[in-house]
């Protein structure tokens, strides 16, 4: 299973599109909130979207979203409400609750990975205002049968980094 997961691209509607012609192949596009589009957008279509701090216009928008495919849970939230740029224990507790083996979030626009009691953690950055480093990310998840495999693309389409885990 192959999982696009973007946020905070901050009213850019035509990174979205960018990333959508760059993955089209992929099996489930997630946008991690502050789109600052309307819900209905239609870059946003079949997009899971939930509701950053910036997207405050359109109350349509859920503050979170599971989503299950095969095996894998996979949650999804901007992060703001938990407090991320602080700490991702708070987070953690959510995911754990939800039972997710990933954890999908923005807000920071820091791109990270990491796994933590199983669970992997995926910030994509920013396809917009990076910060942390210079690329405007966005993330590809391969799931394979004994590990994800993490790309970090820049918002070009270029690859400029690779993670695996174990699952």
């Amino acid at each position: 299973m192959k999982i696009v997961v973007m946020s905070d691209t901050h009213g850019d509607a035509e990174v979205i599109r960018l990333v959508r012609e760059q993955q089209e192949d992929s099996d489930l596009l997630i946008h991690c909130g502050d789109s600052e589009l309307s819900y209905d957008h239609p870059h946003l279509a079949n997009i899971v979207r939930v509701r950053g701090n910036c997207d405050y216009t359109d109350n349509r928008f859920p503050d979170e979203e599971v989503v299950s495919q095969g095996d894998v849970k996979i949650y999804i939230t901007h992060g703001h409400l938990f407090q991320v740029k602080s700490s991702l224990l708070p987070l953690s507790y959510r995911a754990k609750e939800i039972g997710a083996n990933i954890c999908c979030f923005g807000h920071s626009h820091l791109l990270g990975a990491e796994m933590i009691d199983g669970i992997l953690f995926i910030n994509p950055g920013s396809l917009l205002m990076p910060r942390g480093r210079r690329e405007q990310s966005y993330v590809v998840i391969t799931v394979e049968n004994k590990a994800y495999k993490v790309e970090c693309f820049t918002r070009q389409g270029e690859l400029f980094e690779t993670m695996q885990f174990a699952r």
